[in-house]
């Protein structure tokens, strides 16, 4: 197991070894955010959703994570149930070969991690219900009373067994980031109520493990809950989400990131104002900022839509070669944006995506005109 995390002195160490990256804006801080405001992260993480789950794909994802790790990409997500576990052990793969050859230390990166949703351990078994049955309920990690949707669970018996699998995964002894993966699936069959106590909970098991040292961050990761409109069945607050960590833990809780699709053709965390903090509405990016939280975005591709078709005025303000590129510019551009995830599951991509990195982010005004036009 590999012991310790992300810290300044290492990220510092890692962005200095690209300086043509960090000349071109890559490194970024989150600077409103305790804890993190002297963290270099890259602008550009590599995400580990997509991809079959086998051999052939684990080997791929190994060598993309271990070309990413070395041309300038510190930031790393995943999720227990991403490819049945198989992702987590992927970036485990990478990072051990990285640290046992020299090239790498763990404080240098920042690796994520979520649970929630029910994970398969590398295969599809015969009978997936028996399998749950055996691993989960009959050993008393789960209560099937606090499944949503079948699927779901963030009960702190489970979530403490998830984080437990992870680490184990990952070979890390501290996780840096750990997110409850889409909380809002369990709105569609419980109160209001119910589940701000359930999540309550939840951070209540997050706090404590941050305090035995096997966490050092939690936050959510969502896709539409800190996007859609403030009466929607699945939306979340954020200024209220931080509240229940203030009770929990006062001014110094460790809430400190969300996670949600952010795109061209997703834009809600800077375009709508759904999220009412200190007295006033405003958009995610901006309640963020207030409230000491760092934002990180998802599907900056699109899961691949956004590689071709964009407007020839996008093509042409943002001026990068490819449609891609464009779309990852336009994404890691956004003010308030700390990282742009973007799935990577071979080396190419990884080769492909860089390119963005290594132009300055649009600026501002640029990009608000941009935005106006486009969205």
């Amino acid at each position: 197991m590999i012991q310790g995390g992300s810290t300044a002195e290492g990220t510092l160490r890692y962005r200095n070894r690209f300086p043509q990256l960090e000349q071109a804006g890559h490194f970024r801080h989150a600077d409103a955010v305790p804890g993190l405001a002297e963290l270099s992260l890259s602008s550009i993480g590599l995400g580990t959703y997509l991809g079959e789950p086998d051999d052939a794909a684990d080997g791929e994802y190994v060598e993309a994570i271990v070309t990413a790790l070395r041309s300038g990409i510190n930031v790393l997500d995943t999720a227990i149930n991403y490819r049945h576990q198989r992702s987590e052990r992927n970036i485990g793969q990478a990072l051990a070969r990285l640290t046992h050859e020299g090239q790498l230390q763990h404080d240098e990166v920042l690796i994520c991690t979520k649970a929630g949703y029910l994970a398969l351990d590398g295969n599809v078994p015969t009978n997936p219900r028996e399998y749950f049955i055996r691993e989960y309920v009959e050993t008393g990690v789960l209560d099937p009373k606090e499944l949503s949707g079948g699927v779901h669970c963030m009960a702190p018996r489970y979530l403490r067994d998830q984080i437990e699998r992870s680490r184990r995964n990952l070979g890390l002894e501290t996780l840096d980031v750990f997110y409850v993966h889409n909380p809002e699936t369990q709105l569609a069959e419980i109160s209001r109520e119910l589940f701000r106590k359930r999540l309550r909970d939840a951070f209540h098991l997050l706090e404590t493990l941050v305090s035995d040292g096997v966490l050092r961050f939690y936050g959510i990761a969502t896709w539409n809950a800190l996007r859609v409109a403030e009466g929607a069945r699945d939306y979340i607050g954020l200024e209220e989400t931080v509240a229940i960590a203030r009770e929990l833990a006062g001014d110094d809780h460790h809430f400190r990131f969300v996670q949600l699709p952010f795109n061209l053709a997703m834009p809600e965390a800077y375009s709508l104002a759904n999220h009412p903090c200190r007295h006033k509405h405003g958009s995610l990016l901006e309640a963020a900022k207030n409230l000491g939280v760092a934002v990180v975005g998802s599907a900056t591709l699109y899961q691949g839509r956004l590689l071709h078709g964009l407007p020839k005025e996008l093509a042409s303000a943002l001026g990068l070669r490819s449609d891609g590129e464009n779309a990852i510019q336009f994404a890691r551009s956004a003010p308030g944006l700390l990282t742009s995830l973007i799935g990577m599951g071979q080396r190419e991509h990884v080769e492909r995506n860089l390119r963005a990195a290594r132009i300055s982010p649009a600026k501002l005004d640029v990009w608000e005109k941009l935005f106006a036009k486009n969205t």
